[in-house]
């Protein structure tokens, strides 16, 4: 049987990877899209042949090179699209794995763009994590190499915080680490509870 499948989502500098490894601690197996593209651009990954047949530059020593990748994308108008057609379908079937092969009745699934692929529909709830956009920025721009321009451009691509936060089933605020586990907490307990008692919730239908 499918596990009930946690969607984890939040826009750049939210506190979603700490969120998710409050998440691990309280036992739920997690999926992380980030680390699913590093594997599948290592060397012999399942992107490789792929990226090569579209951008031959960005393949070296058998892995993808992200710094060639990048340049490409900034210097042609369809290379995003072109290369989100190669990887976006293999990062789904990481995925889809990882669900199938869970032996948990409950799992979680790291997702940056989980409103913007549509995917926040195939999950059974939807985890939103947040921040005031003051905190955002100073986080972000704590980052190593990261700029206010490089910010501003991530940030246009993802959906608006105030629109996620409406599409949400629960949101956690990240300001404060002990508040934020202790909600991740509370949401388990009642997930928990909807499972054993052999509740099967969809997205949007909250009752958790």
């Amino acid at each position: 049987m499918r596990p009930f499948v946690i969607g984890l989502t939040g826009s750049i500098g939210m506190g979603k990877s700490t969120t998710a490894a409050m998440f691990h601690d309280e036992g739920v197996p997690a999926w992380d899209a980030d680390a699913a593209v590093h594997r599948i651009y290592g060397p012999g990954g399942a992107a490789v042949a792929g990226i090569a047949g579209i951008c031959p530059d960005a393949v070296r020593d058998g892995a993808v090179d992200r710094a060639v990748l990048s340049a490409w994308i900034a210097r042609e108008k369809s290379a995003l699209n072109r290369l989100e057609s190669v990887v976006h379908p293999l990062v789904r079937a990481d995925r889809e794995a990882f669900i199938n092969g869970a032996e948990a009745a409950i799992v979680l699934v790291d997702v940056p763009l989980l409103f913007e692929t549509g995917y926040a529909e195939e999950v059974d709830y939807v985890v939103v994590v947040s921040a005031p956009e003051t905190v955002q920025r100073e986080r972000v721009l704590a980052r190593p190499g990261m700029t206010a321009e490089k910010f501003e451009l991530i940030r246009s691509k993802q959906l608006p915080d105030t629109e996620k936060r409406a599409r949400a089933d629960v949101v956690i605020e990240t300001t404060s680490l002990e508040a934020a586990r202790a909600e991740v907490k509370h949401v388990m307990s009642k997930i928990r509870g909807q499972v054993d008692a052999g509740n099967r919730l969809r997205h949007g239908n909250h009752g958790v």
